[in-house]
């Protein structure tokens, strides 16, 4: 538990800069709970509303906690919720949010990934997520590009460009920590992108390894990968296209992270990246809703806004 206790402070005291007055509430599974109890004792130690909700793991990313946990999380101030599957993109965080409650999400997070994920200067990777809004909020039209095959425009239209820059300070804020990326849900897309930094069920991929996919119109039409297809597939089962949903375009603006790791949650982040993602977008600013959100990352992208080649960050 010592190890847990740097990272567990820097989360409460300056990513969330949980108050007395507030209550708190960290969500957790059996298979996080270190981290939970972690978080909880800090948080003990500054309001006397702190609460512990521990509940088995999800079956998928994007799935709906037990209605009690939703329920706690929508009655408290601050939510903090480490678990194995990620509660990002679910009713339960966006009612949280709705709420007035500030939550930070630590989806598939690992004690090696929280602590050395959460060592870094927040306020610095805020600069680095307000220079690139800079340079792509206004943007008609975003084009990546890499060697690796990877061409792919999206068009955000009316929807906002959203900065997770790790500081969670006002009512209805959200973020993912580690958190470091600039993320829009784009009204259409349309090309290739090719993943060959880290992906679920995979992790980090091996040296020449790649994921790819199609793109049209705003929908997914083709992936290269045979498990990932049948997670699609059982998840269209459900809820027909919107599981195909081009769902987010990030770029990471953590500096911090200097290779990745396997992790997706760490990775997304990695300054200079790219992330695309497959699935929900509800809570991102779309308006589709799927129990699946599968982010791919990018390694060494050229990004385009209007035309314009945008500085991402060096790390």
């Amino acid at each position: 538990m010592d190890e847990l206790r740097a990272p567990a402070e820097r989360a409460i005291r300056q990513c969330m800069a949980l108050q007395a007055e507030e209550s708190c509430c960290v969500v957790t599974d059996d298979e996080r709970l270190p981290i939970g109890e972690a978080l909880y004792e800090v948080a003990g130690e500054t309001t006397e509303d702190a609460v512990l909700v521990r509940y088995p793991p999800g079956d998928q990313h994007g799935g709906e906690p037990p209605e009690p946990v939703s329920a706690a999380m929508a009655g408290a101030d601050v939510v903090l919720a480490p678990t194995s599957k990620s509660l990002s993109h679910t009713r339960a965080r966006t009612e949280a949010n709705e709420a007035g409650g500030r939550v930070a999400t630590l989806p598939g997070i690992t004690e090696e990934v929280f602590t050395t994920g959460l060592d870094a200067d927040y306020e610095r990777i805020d600069e680095e997520c307000q220079w690139m809004l800079e340079q792509v909020g206004d943007a008609d039209e975003v084009r990546v590009t890499t060697e690796s095959g990877t061409d792919v425009t999206f068009e955000p239209g009316d929807r906002e460009w959203l900065a997770d820059t790790g500081l969670v300070h006002e009512a209805g804020e959200m973020s993912n920590l580690p958190a470091g990326e600039v993320f829009v849900s784009p009204e259409d897309a349309n090309g290739t992108y090719v993943v060959d930094g880290t992906m679920m069920p995979h992790g980090l991929l091996e040296a020449g390894q790649t994921l790819e996919f199609e793109v049209e119109d705003g929908y997914v039409t083709d992936i290269s990968d045979e498990e990932i297809r049948a997670a699609v597939e059982d998840a269209a089962d459900e809820v027909g296209q919107d599981a195909y949903n081009l769902a987010e375009l990030g770029i990471g603006t953590n500096v911090a992270v200097t290779e990745l790791v396997g992790s997706v949650l760490l990775d997304e982040k990695a300054g200079g990246t790219v992330h695309v993602a497959i699935g929900d977008d509800h809570g991102i600013g779309g308006d589709t809703h799927a129990p699946i959100h599968f982010d791919g990352i990018i390694r060494e992208p050229r990004v385009y806004a209007d035309g314009e080649e945008v500085e991402l960050p060096q790390v």
